[in-house]
């Protein structure tokens, strides 16, 4: 709450309790007849706008909202010759400087601006327009690809050369435009049958024939917040001890992100973040035939997701009388026999 606020609210208070007062003055004077009461309320009323206390109180209020801003205003030297030459020389010249700052390449951060610059959140219908979004979407990533003090409104601000407002205006437009579902359909469509084609030569050549329908792999990771939440933050305190996001990312074998998930605090265990993604509500419009998924042991074991046994608990190991150990496609898997059941156990 900001002073002046703080101040509104103490005249406030004060003009209540001079108002109480006065009907507490009021109710103690005996009256005879109801027009006696009357007169004593006209009376009353009409000595209430010559109290001072009460004029006093309303032109302090006055006062206080009588200009924008408490104190004298002072010009704080900008430049914004820091970020002309981040997009200019560094952009063209330098691409490495330009990745410490924004963590893209110059070519990556093209497509990012021409694929959302078009996007209603950079248009308004004011006299004065936005600053071009190459510069928004910069002031965006430079404040992602930081974190602690780097990352605060006044350091952003000084270093693009823009007032305060500006930094936290320009992220939130961007955030606004890649959240946006046309975004994500636009930058990650579903692979066409000859990149899934292709997925599938690249696992049959890496590992054997029978795995070739498993094109898909998913995983989860945990992304560090700089610190707790306000909101909510203990459920952001993952098992690592860490303040941080779930973030579930699912890819083919040439590490093409074709989905994602995001926006489950770190507690989130992976098979419920995974949920949260398209992948396990559309499976049968997605994946066709024996198709599947590779996902480590967090996951659900399905017909369409493929993931390690658990341990074997100990009284699965007193049925096993022998243990075989083979390699299938350059990866050794034990098979628990039992004398007594026909079933086997797979332990990792």
């Amino acid at each position: 709450m900001s002073e002046r606020q703080d101040e509104a609210n103490a005249l406030l208070e004060a003009y209540i309790l001079n108002f109480l007062a006065k009907l507490q003055a009021q109710s103690s004077d005996d009256s005879d007849s109801d027009q006696d009461d009357t007169l004593s309320a006209s009376s009353s009323s009409d000595s209430s706008s010559d109290d001072p206390v009460e004029e006093g109180i309303l032109l302090a209020l006055e006062s206080l909202y009588s200009t924008r801003y408490q104190v004298k205003r002072r010009d704080i030297p900008k430049t914004d010759q820091n970020i002309e030459l981040l997009l200019g020389d560094y952009k063209q010249n330098h691409p490495e400087n330009f990745r410490s700052y924004l963590r893209m390449s110059p070519a990556c951060f093209d497509t990012l601006v021409t694929t959302i610059q078009y996007h209603p959140i950079f248009l308004n219908d004011s006299n004065n327009s936005q600053m071009p979004v190459e510069r928004q979407v910069a002031i965006a990533l430079c404040r992602f690809g930081h974190y602690g003090n780097a990352v605060s409104t006044m350091k952003v601000a000084l270093w693009a050369g823009v007032g305060y407002g500006t930094v936290k205006n320009a992220t939130v437009r961007v955030m606004t435009a890649v959240c946006d579902a046309r975004f994500r359909a636009m930058t990650m469509p579903w692979p066409d049958a000859t990149q899934i084609e292709s997925a599938k030569a690249w696992v049959e050549a890496n590992s054997c024939f029978a795995w070739r329908d498993g094109w898909l792999m998913v995983d989860g990771t945990l992304i560090p917040l700089f610190r707790r939440p306000a909101e909510y933050g203990t459920s952001f305190f993952d098992r690592k001890s860490n303040y941080s996001m779930n973030v579930q990312l699912i890819s083919t074998p040439d590490l093409r992100i074709i989905d994602y998930g995001v926006g489950l605090p770190g507690s989130q265990h992976d098979a419920t973040a995974w949920n949260k993604t398209r992948l396990p509500h559309e499976h049968q419009e997605l994946l066709s035939g024996e198709e599947f998924v590779w996902a480590d042991s967090a996951y659900p074991l399905k017909k369409w997701c493929q993931s390690p046994y658990k341990e074997c608990v100990l009284y699965c190991i007193a049925w096993c009388s022998s243990v075989v150990s083979l390699k299938i496609c350059n990866t050794t898997i034990t098979f628990l026999e039992s004398v007594s059941a026909a079933s086997t156990v797979l332990a990792f």
